[in-house]
C-alpha cells in the first residue's frame, strides 16, 4: 500500500489536503475512519502525549494497523506534539507514520537544535518515518478559551520557515499563520471564526519548499481552508472540534437515557457527531 509520503505527494499535486483528527477512545477513531472511507480519501490519526498516555502507545499503533490492514486503507499515525526524544523514539519504534516534534515554546536556535535531534534519533529507527517541526507559536490547549491569548502568540517569518528546514532536516513545516489551538466561546456559538494570513501562507510555502501543515484548524472559515490549501498546506489538524461533539453527544445520550448504564447504548449520538464534523472537513478538504 501506497505511504504517508505518497499520500503527501498526492496531495500536492491535487491541491487537497489531508485532514488530520486527534483521538483518544476508539469510537471516535471508528468514526473518523468511516468518514474518510466514505469519502475513499486518506486520513492521518494524530493522538498527543496525553492521548497516547491514556491510550497506549503501542495500542494506539495497533488499532490505526488493524483498520489499514483489514480494509487495505491510507489510514496514518502522527504522534502529535511531542516534547522529548524519548517520545520520538518510542513513536518511531511502536511504527507510527509520523512524529511531530514541538519545540515551538523554545528560542529559535534551541528549537532548530532539538528538532535535529529528534529528526535524526527518528530516522535511524525508521528512515521511512515522516517528521513535523514547528516555527512560530500558536498556544497549547485544545480547549474552549474566553479569550484570545495574544501576547503569546507568534507568526512565522517565511525566512525563518527556510532556515528551520535547512538546519533541521524536517520533512513537513508547521507554521503560524493566524491558527491557533482551541476554541473562543464566539466561535463555539458560531459568532467567530479564526482567519488565517494567506498571503503568508504562500510566502513560507515558497520559501521553505516543503509540505506544511495547519494545527489548530477548529473553528477556522471555510474559505480560509480552501484558500490557504491553495496556497500550500497539505495537513489540516482538527481536534477542538472533535472534542465538542463527543461532549455534546454524551450529554444527548445521557439525557435521552437517564438510566441506562450500557456505554454502547449512550454513546452513539457522539459517534454521530463525530463522523459528521469529520465528514464536513474531510469532503473540504479535498474540494
Amino acid at each position: 500500500m501506497a505511504g504517508l509520503r505518497d499520500a503527501l505527494r498526492e496531495s500536492e499535486a491535487k491541491k487537497v489536503a489531508i485532514g488530520h483528527f486527534n483521538v483518544s477512545d476508539p469510537l471516535t477513531l471508528r468514526a473518523v475512519f468511516a468518514a474518510a472511507h466514505e469519502l475513499r480519501v486518506p486520513v492521518l490519526i494524530g493522538v498527543s502525549e496525553g492521548e497516547r498516555a491514556f491510550v497506549g502507545v503501542r495500542q494506539a499503533a495497533a488499532l490505526v494497523k488493524s483498520l489499514r490492514e483489514e480494509y487495505n486503507y491510507p489510514i496514518f499515525l502522527n504522534a502529535d506534539h511531542t516534547h522529548s526524544l524519548a517520545g520520538v523514539r518510542e513513536a518511531a519504534q511502536a511504527g507510527f507514520d509520523q512524529i511531530i516534534f514541538d519545540g515551538s515554546e523554545l528560542p529559535f536556535e534551541e528549537n532548530a537544535r532539538q528538532t535535529k535531534a529528534a529528526v535524526e534519533a527518528a530516522k535511524c529507527i525508521n528512515p521511512e518515518v515522516v517528521l513535523e517541526g514547528e516555527v512560530g507559536y500558536i498556544g497549547s490547549s485544545s480547549a474552549i478559551l474566553a479569550k484570545r491569548p495574544e501576547a503569546s502568540l507568534r507568526l512565522t517569518a517565511p525566512q525563518e520557515a527556510a532556515q528551520f528546514v535547512r538546519e533541521t532536516g524536517v520533512d513537513v513545516l508547521a507554521p503560524a499563520v493566524g491558527n491557533m489551538h482551541g476554541l473562543l466561546r464566539e466561535m463555539v456559538a458560531g459568532q467567530a471564526h479564526k482567519r488565517l494570513d494567506i498571503s503568508r501562507i504562500a510566502e513560507i510555502k515558497k520559501a521553505a519548499g516543503t509540505y506544511l501543515t495547519l494545527h489548530g484548524g477548529s473553528g477556522t472559515a471555510d474559505e480560509d481552508f480552501v484558500a490557504a490549501i491553495k496556497a500550500g498546506m497539505n495537513i489540516v489538524h482538527i481536534n477542538t472540534e472533535l472534542r465538542l461533539a463527543w461532549r455534546r453527544g454524551v450529554e444527548e445520550g445521557l439525557a435521552k437515557n437517564p438510566d441506562e448504564v450500557a456505554p454502547y447504548k449512550i454513546l452513539p449520538p457522539a459517534y454521530r457527531r463525530i463522523f459528521e464534523v469529520a465528514k464536513n472537513r474531510l469532503t473540504l478538504f479535498n474540494a
